[in-house]
């Protein structure tokens, strides 16, 4: 087994080690989000935190992890009265692969001594492998939807409930959940990532000698792991005895009133949704003053717990950037600290959250949602005028809902219909290859004439490779929306790139909610570019759409052929996925030789390899010409314009025909 590389030897990321000692204090604080660009040691942390972690008491025998002072009467491995003493063993991380199935996370049913012996086993998963321990989920933000589901249940409840195959169970599942994630690949969805208690952000050191430091510590690891663990062992004893007495001295901390007004005006002011962010706060603020052998919580507690549970908890939507006003923070703490005495009107954090300085945001790092006006929006240009700056984005609106038509295999979303390993069963199938899923009463369907013959004796099903089904599953993908946008010069006449970007925002915000991946691929002038390759990860693609400039002509068959040169290269590394191609553009084509006749040519690619496609046509003014509509022909598709995008057109529509019939 691998020496795990010491906690006390990781150089730098003072905010990811303090929270994950504070949960080591506390595990009721709520566990630790790490957010972070790749190559930032944050799997090595979280692993390393393991071993400062104390013993735990256990049932001998218990596959559940029940504590002897106070088993659980539920237990199914019960009951545990007069168990005796029991046997103590290192506290558990245990690691929830991306691709785990369903019955791995939560147990299932032991289908070998179900046939073979005819009895109801069951088969614990991971929740309770992790009961007492840690549950580290490495790249959170590409778990499957049912597994974070299933997740949320067990964090909220501190128990998990098995209903499937004839088998019913629930055990107790409370464990430190702690996630990594990089913010490139995709963002979490709201519901996970306010079951974090903590969250932090982590970089790579731009310093020279920290950089050094870092290389030169791994480097003397992977040479002798044993000895550098020895050589760090006194510092990792003497963490371990300071967790072991801050807990001790837990109970005894006192939270005084000043602090909760402090830490509910800072709430407030921040207006989080819900009171998980106040209940975490103080929870925190109280194991940061164990820590540091304190028994009352200060102002610097409660600051310091606001920088580590606020940030993520901020975020209004999926393209807001998570972090903290420190200034205002400072102003709202100072505001609400005041004497203990009373304060009728005591919402400190009201003027500093309210109307003083909300303006827009400050310096190079603000989060953007307002940074954009400068530059000259007021002046139309004609087509085939120069680069424009970039335009603002109208707001974003609930977008109808497309999809790919069939029946895919992808991976698993929100979007079109396929067939998953989660969802509804719809019926069952002769293996094709490994089995995954077992259809058991199919199975038991298909074995049960052969009994006699086989000479079954006894409770068991006699069994043979040939009776085994496997249950056919639908549900929802996730795919590839690929966006083909038009920047040309004659996007920019009549303030229409604005209304456009809104819309395409729109669509990446359906895309965040569905899981998809998506790419964008702009066109203007005399060439394509391909402005994000697919990812999962909307915000890049909101960050590039931004930044996104106009003008120049239109080369909208360079356009298509670019995006069906993505998709290329994508189905090779995800044939699975299928791809829904948004081309949002007025139709014109006037780039290169005979534009018309060519970008006829390449929309016909996408009809002949049935690539599903929609056109966002984007012509205004009182002429028409129709083009988007004779594309989106072309290319095999549908066209709708930017009012019939939005989800309530069509509610609208009906409601001012009613209007007009009364």
């Amino acid at each position: 087994m691998t020496t795990p590389f010491p906690f006390t030897a990781v150089v730098g990321q003072d905010d990811l080690r303090l929270a994950l000692l504070l949960n080591a204090v506390s595990p009721s604080v709520g566990g630790v989000l790490v957010r972070g660009e790749k190559g930032t040691a944050k799997s090595t942390a979280v692993r390393a935190l393991t071993t400062l972690l104390p013993e735990v008491s256990v049932v001998p025998g218990c596959r559940f992890s029940c504590d002897p002072a106070s088993p659980d009467p539920g237990c199914p491995d019960g009951p545990h009265e007069g168990a005796g003493g029991g046997a103590s063993r290192p506290a558990r991380m245990v690691e929830l692969p991306v691709g785990a199935s369903e019955d791995r996370l939560v147990g299932a049913l032991d289908i070998e001594r179900a046939l073979a012996e005819g009895v109801k086993a069951f088969e614990p998963g991971l929740l309770a492998a992790a009961h007492r321990g840690i549950l580290y989920v490495d790249e959170v933000n590409l778990l499957h939807d049912h597994l974070v589901d299933l997740l949320l249940d067990a964090a909220a409840m501190g128990a998990s409930y098995v209903e499937r195959e004839g088998v019913s169970v629930r055990h107790a599942a409370r464990f430190l959940l702690v996630g990594t994630m990089n913010p490139e690949e995709g963002e979490l969805r709201p519901q996970l990532l306010d079951r974090f208690g903590l969250t932090v952000e982590v970089s790579a050191s731009r310093e020279p000698d920290q950089r050094v430091e870092v290389v030169r510590r791994r480097l003397a690891y992977d040479d002798d792991p044993a000895g550098f663990a020895a050589r760090w062992a006194d510092e990792e004893a003497a963490v371990r005895q300071r967790i072991v007495a801050a807990r001790e001295l837990l109970p005894s901390v006192r939270l005084g009133d000043g602090a909760l007004r402090q830490i509910a005006a800072t709430c407030a002011a921040f207006e989080v949704d819900g009171m998980r962010a106040d209940i975490v706060m103080a929870r925190t603020a109280t194991a940061l003053a164990a820590w540091a052998g304190r028994t009352e919580v200060l102002a610097e507690d409660v600051r310091q717990a606001a920088l580590l549970a606020l940030p993520h908890r901020r975020r209004r939507n999926p393209f807001d950037a998570p972090g903290l006003d420190e200034d205002k923070l400072d102003e709202t703490l100072e505001e609400s600290s005041g004497d203990d005495g009373p304060d009728p009107d005591g919402d400190g954090g009201g003027p500093g959250g309210g109307g003083g300085q909300p303006g827009p945001d400050e310096g190079p790092a603000g989060d953007g949602a307002g940074a954009q006006p400068e530059g000259g929006e007021g002046e139309p240009a004609p087509a085939g005028a120069g680069e424009q700056s970039p335009a603002p984005a109208a707001e974003p609106f609930r977008t109808k809902v497309l999809s790919v038509p069939g029946i895919g295999e992808g991976a698993a979303g929100r979007r079109s219909r396929a067939r998953t390993e989660h969802g509804r069963t719809t019926g069952a199938r002769r293996p094709q290859g490994t089995l995954t899923k077992l259809h058991l009463a199919a199975t038991v369907r298909a074995a049960a004439p052969h009994q006699r013959a086989r000479g079954r004796s006894g409770r068991g099903l006699v069994v043979r490779r040939d009776d085994l089904r496997q249950a056919t599953r639908e549900g929802r993908e996730g795919n590839l929306v690929l966006f083909v946008v038009d920047a040309s010069g004659s996007m920019a006449a009549r303030q229409r790139m604005g209304a456009v970007k809104g819309a395409v925002l729109s669509l990446l915000l359906d895309a965040y909610q569905r899981r998809d991946k998506v790419g964008l691929v702009t066109f203007r002038g005399s060439a394509a570019d391909v402005a994000l390759p697919p990812t999962s990860s909307v915000d890049a693609a909101a960050a590039r759409l931004e930044s996104l400039p106009t003008g120049g002509r239109t080369p909208l068959a360079a356009g298509l052929l670019k995006a069906h040169d993505v998709l290329r290269v994508e189905r090779l590394r995800d044939p699975a996925r299928r791809a829904l191609v948004v081309v949002v553009t007025d139709g014109r084509a006037t780039g290169g030789p005979e534009p018309v006749a060519l970008a006829s040519r390449a929309a016909r690619l996408f009809a002949a390899e049935s690539v599903a496609s929609v056109v966002v046509d984007c012509e205004s003014g009182p002429v028409r010409l129709g083009l988007a509509g004779r594309l989106a022909g072309e290319l095999g598709g549908t066209a709708v314009t930017l009012d019939e995008l939005r989800a309530d057109s069509i509610a609208g529509l009906v409601k001012d025909v009613q209007r007009r019939a009364a």
